[in-house]
């Protein structure tokens, strides 16, 4: 997919601007882009959680409505937006998809403020710690990366499935702060200007608006173009884990949907052959890496992941990808 010029002019015709702070801050610096989806009671969570940061700097929020027709979450948002409570804008994606709204806040984000030099994004389940910013920030510095990613930390709305948080579908790619070969969601990352201009737009491929694995296309894509990568231990957020995903079917369609996605991503990057390679290799692995995950986690929901993985990714090599969030009310 190649990347179009960026329009200075106007925001894309798919996007349009809802709600305005008095004084948008056209100066700032650091932008937070926050999507959401019919979940008007928890964007106001994350955005009261934004209001709170321990921080100096000036920074604007975008946030991005994707459902145009319901638009709850623009209209509990916009009196917090119009007086002034918070600092920035709220943009409506009319094309829905989680890559569709994840576009259009970066492209009112760069056209909005032409200062910037840092986007950070945030999902509308999840709640931001008063120094996630700052922690963000820091590490880039630090580990002299161009995006960090960070953990989120789920919060079973079912508090007798706390024991999922070991599974791999919940559990954080990495332990330690420190540079990393890459990341695999953007739920809570921090990525440069920079890589914002090299990318182009549209910079997550709307293909994966409702299979999920547009972040780990993304990233992928950054990393062939020489980019580095960092993870913040420290810049952790709270997501709400609803009754839904803790079930079985939810788990499984996720795992095989993980496995197929990463067949098409390494596509992109390797080629049919390399891939498929990978794939039977996977395949002809993942027993008995199944029972050492069963045994060393004592769950075998947890062990099955291995498995889950590897038949999702021959699922991949057909075409065949779940699209999990095509409907949300099961998802």
């Amino acid at each position: 997919m190649e990347p179009t010029p960026l329009p200075l002019d106007r925001l894309p015709s798919a996007v349009t601007v809802e709600a305005l702070s008095p004084n948008h801050g056209a100066e700032r610096e650091i932008v937070v882009v926050v999507p959401t989806f019919r979940r008007p009671d928890l964007v106001l969570r994350t955005l009261a959680s934004l209001q709170v940061q321990t921080t100096h700097r000036l920074f604007a929020i975008v946030l991005v409505e994707n459902d145009s027709e319901g638009r709850d979450g623009l209209e509990a948002a916009r009196p917090l937006f119009e007086s002034g409570s918070l600092t920035g804008l709220v943009v409506v994606a009319h094309e829905r998809g989680n890559c569709s709204a994840y576009n259009a806040g970066f492209a009112a984000a760069r056209r909005f403020y032409p200062a910037l030099q840092v986007a950070l994004i945030i999902d509308d389940d999840e709640e931001a710690t008063p120094d996630w910013i700052e922690a963000h920030l820091a590490a880039l510095d630090r580990l002299g990366v161009d995006v960090t990613g960070a953990p989120q930390i789920p919060v079973f709305e079912d508090a007798a499935k706390q024991g999922l948080a070991a599974h791999p579908v919940f559990r954080p790619p990495f332990e330690a702060s420190g540079p990393v070969p890459t990341l695999v969601s953007s739920g809570n990352v921090a990525i440069r200007a920079s890589v914002l201009d090299r990318m182009g737009e549209p910079l997550f491929d709307p293909r994966f608006n409702f299979t999920g694995g547009g972040d780990a296309d993304l990233f992928s894509r950054c990393r062939e173009a020489g980019f580095r990568f960092g993870w913040c231990r420290e810049a952790a957020v709270r997501e709400v884990v609803p009754k839904r995903r803790t079930e079985f079917s939810w788990i499984n369609a996720r795992s095989l949907r993980n496995g197929a996605l990463s067949t098409l991503v390494q596509r992109g990057r390797d080629g049919r052959a390399r891939t498929l390679a990978k794939s039977l290799a996977l395949a002809l692995a993942a027993p008995p890496r199944s029972v050492a995950l069963a045994l060393r986690s004592r769950s075998l929901l947890i062990g099955l992941y291995h498995i889950q993985i590897a038949l999702g990714r021959l699922q991949g090599e057909f075409g065949q990808v779940g699209e999990q969030y095509r409907k949300p009310e099961s998802n």
